[in-house]
């Protein structure tokens, strides 16, 4: 598929980071776009940007929608078919994801699950709605968001990073896999799995991924990042999840504009693996060549190090 124009696309998280990038990006391109978000202001927000900048005739809708739900997922397919009067769509970006669910040991199942059931759940259950609409198409491409930490389980020896990782490694799994299930009964349809680094997101900030607003959504998403908040006031948890996130979102990098182009230039190559930013080739390349050493506490101290020379 090496031209978007005249397409129809579905993105995940739309609302922010890479999935507004792409949605701009496509639209620009010529190409309808569907997006769904936890966030009905921030779709708002991207819709806005897509409709200054898209060609006459382009067309945007938005769903409010968590992923981790399958009848809402299953609601989002009919609210695409219904909106764009299509019985096919040819692109799906299951992009949403939210950060935390670090400890199986030490965290509530709750927590966990919540973090799991979202980077994962929403991959699947977005495969689930929307497979039968690519397929329906003369041609298709799957897209599924993994992380780095779907390439190695871990943030480092001293933090533990266990749904989440889990969740990204389930999401390449799933993908790989696809790419044969596909060949054998839809080889219009092509699958690709995103490998990003670390890239200037909100994932940080996105509280309202939690269930919950204000200083409770904020002390939740610190928690499951492994913080010990319990001892905080709501207004220093509040000014902790602040510098916190933009930290993450300013200091990357890769920025979601970047990611947002390497990816779509992924499927014009119909490459099944992309990865984002030098971290991730990096992060690759060291855990290939050393993979019993993975999760030894040197090996960060050797990947740092490289990274270092090779920004020097």
């Amino acid at each position: 598929m090496k031209d978007f124009s005249g397409r129809i696309a579905v993105i995940t998280g739309g609302g922010t980071g890479m999935g507004r990038a792409l949605a701009r990006q496509l639209v620009a391109e010529g190409c309808d776009v569907a997006m769904c978000d936890v966030s009905a202001a921030n779709m708002a927000e991207s819709i806005a940007l897509c409709e200054a900048e898209a060609p006459q005739g382009v067309r945007t809708t938005s769903f409010v929608c968590d992923v981790s739900d399958a009848k809402q997922m299953d609601a989002f397919a009919e609210h695409v078919q219904s909106a764009f009067n299509t019985d096919h769509i040819n692109l799906l970006f299951n992009n949403a994801g939210i950060g935390g669910g670090g400890s199986f040991l030490t965290e509530t199942r709750e927590q966990w699950e919540k973090t799991f059931n979202v980077c994962w759940g929403g991959v699947y259950n977005g495969a689930r709605a929307f497979m039968p609409l690519l397929v329906a198409g003369s041609e298709g491409h799957i897209v599924n968001t993994s992380s780095i930490n779907g390439l190695w389980a871990s943030t480092g020896p001293q933090s533990s990073h266990t749904a989440y990782s889990s969740a990204k490694f389930a999401v390449r799994g799933f993908t790989e896999s696809l790419i044969t299930d596909l060949r054998i009964h839809a080889p219009h349809v092509k699958a690709s799995v995103v490998f990003p680094g670390h890239v200037g997101t909100s994932i940080m900030l996105n509280t309202e991924a939690t269930g919950e607003t204000g200083a409770a959504g904020a002390r939740t998403l610190l928690r499951m990042m492994g913080h010990p908040v319990d001892e905080m006031s709501d207004d220093e948890v509040l000014e902790l999840a602040r510098t916190t996130g933009e930290t993450f979102r300013d200091k990357a990098p890769t920025t979601a504009e970047e990611a947002a182009g390497v990816i779509l230039d992924g499927v014009r190559n119909e490459r099944w693996r992309i990865l984002i930013g030098p971290d991730a080739y990096l992060l690759d390349e060291h855990v290939r060549l050393a993979p019993e050493e993975a999760y030894e506490p040197e090996f960060v101290g050797r990947w740092i190090g490289s990274r270092r020379r090779k920004d020097a």
